[in-house]
């Protein structure tokens, strides 16, 4: 990075963002030499990837998913080999457990298509489930799928943490509290950005915003094709029923995940009804702690598993003795279900990292070294191109809602699109 004669900052990329996402595109674009500014209007990971879930997922929807699933999964596991930073991964597995026939079905599917993509997933055998998982009960119709390559972080703010050291090892700087102010164009292309304290010239930006992503994108007067939505998990209190060493519990057809968390369990879930946020909307000031919760939500979640996984009734317990932490973030959902990342068609030198859909936080190693490479070559890596932002046609803002409050409602049904 350098600074001009007329006191202009120089950049290669800015990345707008210190999430998951914006960190690890900035990282790698570091890692490949490229002087890298991150500007987080807040503190890193601050918003919703300090309150992820931590939970990676190698069975996916798709081959390119499924492939960047498991390249994230590597990547954290080797995180200090190659970015030079530790960082707890724990290698605990997971099971993908249905109840009913028609998730049943659904799981079978998932297999031999996961299978056939190269994940390391298999029928899980008989009364496997009963003894691999301290807190959950299995009845006699549970069908389940093991998942050993799965993993979690613990905290999910490490991976941040983690990330932010490793930008600034190689040479990226990460500035908090500067807010971006403006995105500056000339001759139809991106040449930089504003904050409230500086102009940094750069032929590359990248809104890696969060839930800002759409305000971060009209910056620029550009349209970025995702809709908002809360997502909850809670905590309980620590219980002896939890072994920490216990692997991930997915309840596909209640749509619930469950795993060990600070001597109690985690439990999660994606509701059929998700409340739509839209930052926009609010003031200057609102944060995701201007999120409203409902613990109400997650209680019913629980409700459903509780006669297997009976820690979990903690968290429908009336008492708030019961729950250690309830949190929640911004979900960034797309019209189809799958990441928006790649360059802006109609504004040269925009790039857009978004669109989680749940997923974010997981696939951000892998994606942002995609995107890295991406910009570094011109030439879009292992059919990126299919997630770029461009693929979609005109949207209203209603159908952008709909369409992701169906996705999101719809993360672990069998139900086609």
């Amino acid at each position: 990075m350098s600074a001009g004669n007329n006191g202009l900052v120089d950049a290669d990329v800015v990345v707008i963002g210190a999430g998951a996402l914006g960190l690890s595109t900035a990282l790698h674009c570091a890692l490949a030499g490229r002087s890298v500014t991150v500007l987080e209007r807040l503190t890193a990971g601050s918003q919703a990837s300090g309150r992820a879930a931590g939970l990676f997922k190698s069975v996916q929807a798709d081959e390119l998913r499924t492939r960047l699933a498991r390249r994230s999964i590597t990547l954290a596991a080797t995180f200090a080999e190659w970015a030079g930073e530790p960082l707890a991964v724990s290698s605990s597995g997971s099971f993908l457990i249905a109840r009913t026939p028609e998730h049943r079905d659904y799981l079978r599917r998932e297999l031999a298509q996961s299978q056939g993509w190269g994940a390391d997933v298999r029928e899980a055998e008989p009364g496997r489930l009963a003894t691999a998982v301290s807190f959950y009960r299995p009845n006699g119709a549970t069908f389940a799928l093991w998942c050993p390559e799965d993993v979690y972080i613990e905290e999910p703010a490490a991976l941040v943490a983690a990330s932010v050291a490793a930008c600034r090892r190689h040479g990226a700087e990460v500035a908090e509290n500067e807010p971006v102010t403006g995105i500056l164009v000339d001759r139809g292309r991106v040449s930089g950005v504003e904050t409230e304290r500086r102009t940094i010239t750069a032929p590359v930006v990248v809104d890696a915003a969060g839930g800002w992503v759409r305000p971060v994108g009209a910056l620029a007067g550009v349209r970025v094709p995702v809709a908002t939505v809360r997502h909850q998990l809670l905590i309980t209190a620590p219980s002896a029923e939890v072994d920490p060493g216990d692997p991930i519990v997915r309840v596909v057809d209640a749509a619930v995940y469950l795993r060990p968390a600070r001597g109690g369990l985690m439990v999660g879930g994606f509701e059929a009804d998700p409340l739509p946020v839209d930052p926009a909307a609010q003031p200057a000031s609102f944060s995701t702690d201007d999120v409203p919760l409902d613990v109400d939500v997650l209680r019913k979640m629980a409700d459903q598993v509780t006669a297997e996984a009976p820690v979990a009734g903690a968290a429908s317990a009336a008492s708030a003795a019961s729950v250690a932490e309830h949190r929640g973030g911004l979900f960034t959902m797309s019209p189809d279900g799958r990441f928006v990342a790649g360059p802006v068609p109609e504004l040269p030198g925009l790039w857009v990292a978004s669109g989680c859909n749940g997923s974010g936080f997981s696939s951000s190693p892998a994606i942002g070294e995609a995107l890295a490479a991406w910009i570094g070559s011109g030439d879009a890596p292992g059919g990126m191109e299919a997630l770029a932002p461009g693929r979609f046609g005109p949207l209203g803002d209603e159908e952008l809602v709909s369409r992701g409050i169906w996705q999101y409602a719809h993360y672990y049904d069998p139900a086609p699109a």
